[in-house]
C-alpha cells in the first residue's frame, strides 16, 4: 500500500474515535451535574441516594472507558518519554510502532478474550445492583470493557497504519 493510502486508511478510522470520544465528552457533564446532586442531596437535605451515586459511577466509567481511544489519538495517553523524546521523527514512529505492535494490540486483545464471558454472564442474567434502590443495568456497564478494547484496537491500528505510512513516505523522501 503507498504512504497515501495508509494515512486515508488511519483517517477514516480516526473518525471514529473522534465522534465516539466528542460524544463521550457530554458524559462529563452529566457527571458533574449527577456530583453535585448527590452532595447537594446529602448536605443540604441530609438524604441520600444509591441510584444517584450509582449513576455517578456509571458516567465516571462510560467517560473513561468511552474517551480512551480518543485520548490515545491525541497523543493523551502516559508515555515514558526518557528515550522516546531524544529520537527523530523516524524513531518516534518505529518506537511507536513496536509499542503499538508488542503492547497496545496483544492488551486489547486480551481484554477483549477475557471479558466476553465475564460480559456474557451478567447479559444472561441483566445483572443489576446488589444495592436496594441501585440501578439495574450493571450488565450495560460490564458490556464498556470489551467495546473499550475494540475501541482501542481500532485507534491502535490507525496509529499503526499512520506510523507505517509516515515512515513509508519517509524512506521514499531518502531513498
Amino acid at each position: 500500500m503507498s504512504p497515501a493510502t495508509l494515512l486515508a486508511l488511519s483517517d477514516r478510522l480516526d473518525r471514529i474515535s473522534t465522534a465516539i470520544g466528542r460524544a463521550s465528552a457530554w458524559l462529563a457533564l452529566g457527571l458533574v451535574l449527577v456530583t453535585f446532586l448527590v452532595v447537594l442531596l446529602r448536605y443540604q437535605f441530609d438524604t441520600g441516594s444509591i441510584a444517584l451515586q450509582e449513576a455517578a459511577l456509571y458516567l465516571h466509567a462510560a467517560l473513561f472507558m468511552l474517551g480512551a481511544a480518543w485520548t490515545l489519538k491525541l497523543d493523551g495517553h502516559v508515555r515514558v518519554d526518557v528515550l522516546y523524546r531524544h529520537f527523530g521523527a523516524r524513531g518516534q514512529a518505529i518506537a511507536d510502532l513496536f509499542g503499538i505492535l508488542a503492547f497496545l494490540l496483544p492488551t486489547c486483545a486480551f481484554l477483549l478474550w477475557i471479558s466476553l464471558d465475564y460480559v456474557e454472564a451478567a447479559w444472561r442474567v441483566r445483572e443489576g445492583s446488589p444495592e436496594a434502590g441501585g440501578l439495574p443495568y450493571v450488565y450495560l456497564l460490564k458490556t464498556l470493557i470489551p467495546v473499550a478494547s475494540l475501541l482501542l484496537a481500532i485507534q491502535g491500528l490507525s496509529q499503526l497504519l499512520r506510523r507505517a505510512g509516515e515512515l513509508a513516505q519517509t524512506g521514499r523522501e531518502h531513498g
